[in-house]
């Protein structure tokens, strides 16, 4: 499992991101707009933590079949 902290620096990033364009979209009256930002953003960093996850289990298959 290689989670380094680029992935968490990546992740963070896109938060940052995500926030402030949901900001300025509030402000500027596109709530609808603001909300599909929100949810975008929600799923890429969900499909990036199943990969981790993926990664996470595989290892721990490997430990207890005892494969390499």
């Amino acid at each position: 499992m290689n989670v380094d902290m680029n992935t968490i620096f990546q992740i963070a990033g896109i938060g940052i991101v995500v926030a402030f364009l949901v900001t300025i979209l509030e402000q500027i009256g596109k709530k609808d707009y603001a909300n599909w930002v929100t949810l975008m953003g929600f799923i890429y960093i969900l499909f990036m933590v199943a990969s981790i996850v993926e990664d996470l289990f595989k290892k721990i298959k490997a430990v207890f079949l005892f494969q390499g």
